[in-house]
Formats: structure tokens, sequence, C-alpha cells
């Protein structure tokens, strides 16, 4: 293994075989690595930015809902002001209260669909 008269060690050819191989592993499993990291990160900016747009599309149906309920809501306060008689008064109410328990159940159901739609987007960017 060593040559004691240059003063130089040398490695036997089947260690040195085996060292590179060791390294050239090391380096393709680094590499690896590496990819899979930038690869999550990757993955982590895509869902964020897709949960980013289905918050976004909830965010804006809730507004809408909102606008909605306090348009009919004003609606019907401006139809109390002008009825006439406390009969009229109680149909305007059973409609306005039937109107409403409609809107709200169809705006629950969309909510629902939306936030589902929102998941399954963050789950498919995950991918």
């Amino acid at each position: 293994m060593t040559d004691q008269a240059n003063g130089h060690f040398e490695l036997p050819p089947e260690m040195r075989n085996m060292a590179e191989s060791s390294f050239r592993q090391a380096r393709d499993a680094f590499e690896k690595l590496l990819a899979n990291a930038e690869a999550a990160a990757g993955s982590i900016e895509e869902r964020g930015a897709s949960m980013r747009a289905g918050a976004k599309d909830i965010g804006a149906r809730a507004i809408a809902f909102a606008e909605t309920n306090v348009q009919a809501s004003l609606n019907y306060a401006q139809s109390l002001v002008h009825a006439r008689d406390l009969t009229e008064v109680m149909r305007l109410h059973g409609d306005y209260v039937q109107a409403q328990m409609k809107a709200l159940a169809e705006q629950a159901g969309e909510m629902s669909q939306a936030v589902s739609r929102a998941a399954m987007d963050a789950t498919k960017a995950k991918h």
C-alpha cells in the first residue's frame, strides 16, 4: 500500500473503486434529496396559490350573499312602511321569512360547494 521509497500512499484499485462508488451514491442521494426539497417547496407554493384563490372565491361569495341579504332586508323594511294593516304586515313577514329561509339554504349549499371545490383544488395542487 505504501511506497516507502517514494514516500506516498496509494490505494489498491478495489478500494478506490469502492470509495468512488460510495461517493457517487452519496452524491446521487444528495441530489435526490435536493430535488425532493425543491419539489416540496414548489408544491407548497402551488397549494398556497390554490388556497388563496379558493379563499378569494369564498370571500367574494360571502360578500355577494351579504349584499343580497341586506338588500332583501331593506326591501322588507320598506314594504312594512307601506303596509296598510296588521294582516298585510303578517303576510309580508311570512313572505320575507320564507324567502330568506330559501335564500339562506341555497347560499349555504353554494358555500359548501365552494369550500369543497377549494379543498379539492388545494389537494390537487399538492400532487
